[in-house]
């Protein structure tokens, strides 16, 4: 999504913030609910692990998944994935096919499960997904959930937040005025906060206790769209006329990528999260080799477009070792759930 550019300044944002103040208070009130057992959650027979962030707008979640994904199975673990499946068209709760489409499944789903070697199921009703994955898949003994911090429906034992390093919390104000969905007081009551880029100060100060993580994403090669087997390094793009296309959640950030990789000069051309791409837009860029991301090339191979698309695979790169952590963490864990 593009984020409102009054989300980082307080004026005018100031006068939605009474609409914020109703807004925090349901989804304080709903928390409440869950925490107290009112409203009941539901506990799976295996550890779930939720990466998720407390504002609106792209931090970085499904490379932070992808990531633990695989460092999971290196382990030995057999992890599943949950999504919600946004921008696809499925109904209820189904696996997805790497080999299907965008439009039916979702980018980031249909990437995770193209590039992960775990089963993904998506559905608006994430515990049902779970419980349809668990039972196609038996010998799974994780479920990461990619986004869903807020969905309490399904209960979690750890709980990860990804922080945008470079845009912070922004005015740090609840929506609609800010970009939050929850308070920032929230990151004090996660097991690990990870931020994407830039420096986590903003977690020393709100969640002191809480472990902290410095990812940065890294591109050094690029492949042909056509032809995925045709690979060059990114070093063999310098000085051609480029251009540089992004339809996720922050596409500054890719065009910082691979600015950081020495590609410079490119025209930028960004489309909102989970853009349906059109051959329009393909043909309204008037450039001979294009960039792009890997979760926008899931969908424009569908365009089966003749021309020169190079997709950017993006890998994360995660200090300290956040995996590490995570399998202490997971072979360490003891009942109850927490909700």
């Amino acid at each position: 999504m593009h984020t409102p550019k009054f989300w980082q300044s307080r004026f005018p944002a100031a006068l939605l913030l009474p609409l914020s103040a109703v807004f925090g208070a349901l989804a304080l009130g709903r928390r409440a609910l869950y925490r107290s057992g009112l409203l009941r959650s539901e506990r799976l027979a295996v550890p779930v692990v939720v990466v998720g962030n407390i504002s609106a707008g792209g931090a970085g979640k499904t490379p932070t998944v992808l990531y633990l994904a695989q460092a999971l199975r290196a382990a030995g673990l057999r992890p599943g994935i949950v999504s919600r499946g946004y921008g696809g068209q499925q109904q209820g709760v189904v696996q997805v096919d790497p080999q299907g489409s965008a439009q039916h499944f979702g980018d980031e789903p249909l990437l995770l499960a193209r590039s992960s070697g775990c089963p993904v199921f998506v559905g608006r009703d994430r515990p049902a997904a779970a419980r349809a994955l668990l039972a196609a898949h038996p010998g799974t003994d994780v479920l990461l959930c990619d986004d869903g911090l807020q969905h309490y429906r399904l209960a979690r034992d750890i709980e990860i937040a990804v922080v945008d390093g470079q845009r912070g919390l922004q005015n740090g104000w609840l929506l609609p005025a800010g970009p939050l969905r929850e308070t920032r007081q929230r990151l004090a009551n996660v097991d690990a906060i990870l931020f994407n880029g830039g420096q986590p100060e903003l977690g020393a100060r709100t969640a002191p206790n809480t472990p902290r993580f410095l990812m940065q994403l890294l591109a050094h090669s690029a492949y042909r769209l056509a032809q995925p087997e045709q690979s060059r390094p990114l070093a063999e793009f310098a000085g051609q006329p480029l251009a540089a296309l992004a339809g996720i959640g922050h596409p500054a950030r890719f065009f910082a990528t691979l600015r950081a990789a020495g590609l410079h000069g490119f025209s930028e051309h960004a489309f909102p999260d989970h853009h349906a791409y059109s051959a329009a837009d393909l043909a309204a860029i008037a450039a001979p080799t294009l960039l792009c991301t890997e979760k926008d090339a899931v969908k424009l191979a569908a365009l089966q477009h003749d021309g020169n698309i190079w997709v950017v695979p993006v890998a994360a790169q995660i200090a300290p070792d956040l995996a590490a952590w995570l399998i202490q963490r997971l072979r360490a864990l003891q009942p109850p759930t927490r909700h």
